[in-house]
């Protein structure tokens, strides 16, 4: 097994996007979608690289509300499926709620499909309140 570094990106990282394993992403990065996203200073990327290959990622975003603390939004957690259950994706879970701690946070949360089994494991292992929701989604605004 590669040896994998986690990094914390910004703005100035967009090159490192250049080389993406499979999966690592719900689809292709956006070249415009990125930039955009990594200057947004509430929105946090990290990713976890194997030489110049990002071979695993996770997103999230910062809520600020005016009635609660701030809160941690986890978006998005892929890792390449060659990579998975190598520590990877708790390594990046780790980091970025790190980040939210020094961000100010004091909650995180994340969400996924019922049926996302390795994802569920994952999450549960991090030892967090696990609660049943239902949620709606508008595709089309």
């Amino acid at each position: 097994m590669a040896d994998f570094v986690i990094r914390v990106v910004g703005p100035a990282d967009a090159h490192l996007f250049g080389r993406i394993a499979p999966d690592v992403f719900d689809g292709p990065v956006v070249p415009e979608r990125l930039a955009a996203y990594l200057a947004r200073p509430d929105h946090i990327m990290v990713l976890a690289l194997e030489g110049d290959e990002v071979v695993g990622q996770v997103a999230g975003v910062i809520h600020h509300h005016p009635d609660m603390p701030d809160e941690l939004y986890i978006d998005n957690l892929g890792v390449t499926p060659g990579r998975q259950r190598r520590g990877i994706g708790r390594r990046l879970m780790e980091a970025i709620f790190e980040i939210g701690l020094q961000r100010g946070c004091e909650e995180a949360w994340v969400a996924t499909e019922t049926d996302n089994g390795p994802a569920r494991a994952l999450y549960r292992a991090l030892e967090p309140v696990e609660d049943e929701r239902v949620a709606f989604y508008q595709y089309e605004l």
